[in-house]
């Protein structure tokens, strides 16, 4: 043998004995080692109209659930996988097949825009992997189009314009004109709430599309004024809403006897927007800082590591990455048939959620709020936002199951 030779032998000799003493002495070490991190991901608005309310904040919920479980499951690594789809079905779905085919994600989260949500639980169901939506409009996601490898975690159109329309048309007349963001989203919500009026006995006098990311509102806002109606119903989120209502105020609108109705308002745009302008107006959401002690130490928690008080939408992908985490460890494995079992049989429990149940369609049957913003006298502090007007159940909420368009509730 020669000198060279014999060297390549011993080499070879000591990397088989590294690995034999590796796996005799922790051979749950190194089976996590060789089989590698778990990796999820959240895939949402990082920098665009909607990344207040999702965007980085997302990404540190998703983080905080990981910690909470001790940044381990089933002995691995849990790593977190963040990009921006721009609103962009083409590009999400892309991501997301990326993401399921070459990084390894088992699943995704956030994502915060229908149309990008029906394109990638489209790849999900084929990759047999998941999708966890906190918060999308459309009623094809869970309706029509339902996946048995997608959900919905927080509110959704049908839910929204349920409880807002309900809310409102106790407090005036129900006559309506509506300012719709041209996009999946905005016509779902816009026909789900044109649906329920009608069957309440009251009308729709008009309606106008604007184009996502508008800065200046004021020729709708002459329109819907021009109409008459009671209830201006707005519906869009974002830099949009923000610019909306602070252009609505302007206008006098409330002086005129007629209610400016946000269909999607939160918490971010009313402290962007000021009390002065946004008192009365309705909110719809699942989780509240000021709800509880619970509800307030997961805030003060967030606001440590964000420097942000959390949204909606970011207490529920906290809420789906730790169901979703604590599945797997229930399942004792990945594979998404088990996680899938494991996630439907168990019940959703964290600081905001008490025993829902994730139904057929994918939709997490969950209590949701409805609330009304303060007026600035109400409030006893910068952060006391909301009053809270009632808790509806899930069931009286969303879509029953007689109307759902959803083959996997029909079987």
């Amino acid at each position: 043998m020669t000198l060279i030779s014999w060297r390549r032998a011993a080499l070879c000799g000591l990397a088989a004995f590294a690995t034999l003493s590796l796996a005799l002495a922790s051979p749950d070490k190194a089976s996590a080692q060789a089989a590698g991190p778990i990796r999820i991901g959240v895939l949402n608005d990082q920098g665009g109209p909607y990344s207040a309310i999702t965007g980085p904040g997302s990404v540190a919920a998703a983080r905080m659930a990981v910690q909470d479980l001790g940044g381990t499951v089933l002995g691995r690594p849990v790593e977190v996988l963040s990009a921006d789809h721009q609103h962009k079905p083409d590009l999400g779905s892309a991501l997301a097949r990326e993401w399921y085919d070459v990084q390894g994600v088992r699943a995704i989260f956030d994502i915060y825009s229908s149309g990008v949500a029906l394109a990638i639980q489209r790849v999900a169901q084929d990759k047999d992997r998941l999708l966890f939506v906190s918060m999308a409009s459309s009623s094809l996601i869970g309706g029509a189009q339902c996946s048995t490898h997608g959900m919905q975690w927080a509110n959704d159109g049908y839910a929204v314009s349920n409880l807002t329309v309900r809310g409102a048309a106790g407090a005036q007349g129900n006559s309506w004109y509506f300012l719709t963001v041209d996009y999946a989203a905005g016509h779902s919500i816009e026909a789900d709430a044109t649906r329920m009026i009608q069957a309440a006995g009251g009308q729709v006098l008009g309606a106008v599309r604007f184009p996502l990311g508008t800065p200046d509102f004021s020729s709708f806002l002459l329109r819907a004024q021009a109409s008459g109606a009671k209830n201006i119903g707005f519906i869009g989120g974002g830099s949009d809403m923000i610019n909306s209502v602070k252009q609505a105020d302007e206008f006098g609108l409330r002086a005129a006897g007629q209610r400016y109705v946000p269909f999607s308002m939160t918490t971010v745009d009313i402290t962007a927007v000021g009390s002065q302008a946004t008192q009365g107006m309705p909110v719809v959401l699942s989780y509240y800082w000021g709800e509880n002690a619970e509800t307030r130490a997961f805030a003060d928690r967030f606001k440590r590591e964000t420097g942000n008080l959390p949204t909606d939408p970011q207490a529920n992908v906290y809420s789906a990455v730790r169901h979703y985490l604590r599945a797997v460890q229930a399942a004792g494995t990945i594979e998404t048939a088990a996680v899938l079992a494991k996630m439907r049989e168990m019940p959703v429990e964290d600081f905001f959620t008490r025993g829902a149940r994730i139904r057929a369609d994918g939709r997490l049957m969950r209590d949701l709020i409805y609330a009304e913003a303060k007026a600035p006298g109400e409030m006893s502090g910068p952060e006391d936002l909301l009053k809270i007007v009632s808790r509806i159940p899930g069931e009286q909420a969303f879509v029953p199951v007689a109307e759902s368009q959803c083959p996997l509730v029909r079987r």
